[in-house]
């Protein structure tokens, strides 16, 4: 398949500290694929240098054919970019209806003076933003529940809002940042089907960081590790359960020694 994002030697300093040290990674079209590793490995870090939070002092990375290192959210976000959080950002006291509202912005062309003077073109995109997020909010199935609070929804359904709201925007690649942090098994596995629908029945590439391993080894066609900045490993799910660098990172060194000793034998 061809590549949808090229990360190449991409590097991220704060100071005397490499969050993000030469990394490599490629994201095919249409794929899930995952980041994992310990915290502070600097996954978070890599989200935000490809949508735009910060600026890599080194390297490149490529969406689409289209260099987009140091550009600005809102104009990665056009190029068809869309992320969620770890923490839950939602507009607490706006609407369901309201937030996903909000994540069609990008798409829209009207002046501040078209919501002013409330002008032919104002009033046709936000008729428009309304059916699309009505439109999303069955999607993420979440359908009559467009005029409840933010803050009045379960905790699942606030997951759901906010990658409906990220949907909105229209995005080519989708970035989900522990989608099923906070989630009871149940909740897991539904997210785990939700996601796969995404990219079968929209065509996204998803990308996700995820501490879940049984999240992550189920869904994902592609793993990347990362520990201290650097890419120690990069395969298939059943290629990183056996990668002993990959125990290590997560479980000591003896444990990793433990692991090959046991190889050996075998």
């Amino acid at each position: 398949m061809e590549p949808i994002l090229i990360a190449k030697g991409v590097t991220k300093r704060f100071g005397g500290l490499v969050a993000v040290n030469n990394l490599d990674f490629t994201i095919e079209r249409g794929s899930i694929a995952s980041v994992i590793g310990p915290n502070g490995a600097g996954k978070t870090t890599f989200f935000n240098c490809i949508t735009g939070f910060y600026t890599p002092e080194e390297g490149k990375i490529i969406f689409d054919g289209r260099e987009i290192q140091g550009l600005t959210p809102d104009r990665v976000t056009r190029m068809g970019i869309a992320r969620t959080y770890q923490n839950i950002r939602l507009f607490s006291n706006m609407t369901a209806l309201e937030n996903i509202m909000v994540g069609r912005h990008p798409l829209m062309h009207h002046q501040w003076w078209d919501a002013i003077l409330h002008t032919r073109r104002y009033k046709r995109e936000e008729q428009e933003a309304l059916e699309a997020a009505r439109r999303l909010l069955n999607f993420v199935g979440l359908q009559g529940l467009g005029d409840q609070l933010a803050r009045n929804l379960p905790y699942g359904a606030q997951r759901r809002l906010e990658i409906a709201r990220a949907l909105a925007s229209e995005p080519k690649l989708l970035l989900l940042d522990e989608p099923t942090a906070g989630m009871n098994p149940q909740e897991t596995s539904e997210m785990i089907r939700f996601i796969r629908h995404l990219r079968d029945e929209l065509g996204l590439s998803i990308l996700l960081i995820e501490h879940d391993m049984k999240v992550v080894m189920t869904i994902s066609e592609k793993i990347a590790v990362m520990d201290f900045g650097k890419k120690i490993a990069e395969g298939k799910p059943e290629e990183i359960q056996r990668n002993p660098r990959v125990i290590e990172a997560y479980l000591g060194r003896g444990a990793a020694s433990g692991i090959k000793s046991a190889t050996a034998t075998a």
